[in-house]
């Protein structure tokens, strides 16, 4: 069983008042774009959010067709760290996707290329540009990922690649990536701008 674990706790601050995650994104709550990619490649779905998102993260998933739970953040915004930790504690699978909530563009094919290269290792991780490592687009063994966040937190370190290196990791070079997908699949949507581009894109798709 292949879990997803998708990130939408974050104020968004560049975004502005509203909560991007429930976004309208071409007619689509931004986060149901991202887990209508995931149903194929992923069995359960997992949101990472603050309390009072709940209701409105559940309206946009109504209907998905895979069963979702909601781990909610005990301290609200500290972090992707914290978030992924708490996401990957409610998962019932040895190993989960995790991906923002802002990252509409994920592809189900490389989702499933990495859970291939994470088998029998705590994480397959992609690693684009100039080196730059994808830790809210990779798979992780649950466990050892939350225990790392863990660890890594309790250090005080809040960079996400922190708890990486704690791991067991595979590392999923860029020619890889483009062998199965375009690197628009590491592009998120920060600002209301970068949403008019996003819905300019996907109307190009179509």
């Amino acid at each position: 069983m292949r879990s997803a674990v998708v990130l939408a706790g974050g104020y968004s601050t560049r975004f502005g008042e509203a909560d991007k995650a429930v976004a309208p994104l071409a007619g689509t709550p931004m986060i149901r774009r991202v887990a209508d990619r995931l149903s194929s490649a992923t069995d359960r779905l997992v949101v990472n959010c603050r309390r009072e998102q709940e209701a409105r993260l559940a309206d946009a998933l109504a209907g998905y067709p895979n069963p979702v739970t909601f781990a909610l953040d005990p301290e609200p915004d500290r972090g992707p760290t914290a978030g992924i930790r708490t996401g990957l504690r409610a998962v019932d699978a040895e190993y989960a996707f995790v991906v923002a909530c802002d990252m509409p563009f994920v592809d189900p094919d490389l989702v499933d290329y990495l859970f291939e290269r994470a088998a029998g290792r705590d994480a397959a991780v992609p690693r684009i540009g100039d080196g730059w490592f994808q830790t809210t687009h990779a798979v992780y063994r649950a466990r050892a990922m939350a225990d790392a966040c863990d660890a890594a937190l309790a250090r005080g370190e809040s960079k996400v690649v922190a708890p990486l290196f704690d791991l067991d990791y595979v590392v999923v070079e860029e020619e890889e990536v483009r062998e199965r997908a375009s690197l628009d699949v590491f592009e998120n949507v920060n600002t209301r701008e970068e949403l008019r581009e996003a819905e300019a894109r996907l109307s190009s798709e179509r």
